[in-house]
């Protein structure tokens, strides 16, 4: 079985569809079942291929790597953890974009166990940068956070949303009909009340990490 083929498999019995581990890995959505049914790459990236590897729980010589031991440098298996993107982005801080094909410069990494206990589908999670002050003390410049990405009912929570051209960390309060209020924790900056249009929410804000 080549690996085009393996991949598909691997994605069948655990219940990932293409598109979203596409997505874990950086790319656009049609990417893997491009190279599934194209034979579009002819073979995956190193880095692609490690972060599949890795949330699939398979060595990586089952999609196209060479022959590797079945545990890595901290003795764990491969399966017990997964590496979550880090997109090259900043929230709150200015001029930002989220597309789907943003490349991660580097990964987190998480207990698989953690993540199915929380609920999280690790192919709709990205971490990034928190940039500026307007949500301290909850979150400060430099604090990573998690993001899920999955598509749910909009309900009061901290997101990452996209006003304009600018991506920011807000919490968001349900307004008027058809309006939303975006609050910082910050009591410096003042809420902003906005119609629903007006905002792409690109995701829940589920974890955060930070220097001490």
């Amino acid at each position: 079985m080549n690996a085009p083929e393996r991949l598909a498999l691997l994605a069948r019995e655990r219940g990932a569809s293409l598109a979203a581990l596409s997505r874990l890995i950086g790319r656009n959505p049609a990417y893997l079942q491009q190279f599934v049914t194209r034979g579009s790459p002819k073979k995956l990236e190193e880095g692609d291929r490690r972060l599949l590897a890795e949330f699939l729980g398979v060595v990586e010589s089952e999609l196209g790597g060479r022959e590797e031991n079945s545990h890595d440098s901290a003795g764990m298996k491969r399966g017990e953890w997964v590496e979550v993107p880090r997109l090259p982005l900043d929230a709150s801080a200015g001029p930002g974009a989220w597309a789907a094909d943003e490349r991660p410069f580097d990964t987190f990494r998480f207990s698989s166990r953690w993540l199915r206990e929380q609920g999280f589908d690790p192919g709709l999670l990205s971490a990034i940068a928190v940039a500026g002050d307007s949500m301290e003390p909850l979150l400060r410049d430099g604090d990573e956070i998690l993001v899920d990405l999955t598509p749910r009912p909009l309900r009061d929570g901290v997101y990452v949303v996209r006003l304009g051209e600018v991506l920011q960390v807000k919490r968001l309060q349900a307004g008027p009909p058809g309006r939303i209020t975006l609050i910082s924790a910050n009591p410096a900056y003042p809420p902003m009340e906005v119609a629903l249009e007006e905002v792409d929410v690109i995701g829940r804000v589920v974890w955060k990490g930070g220097r001490l």
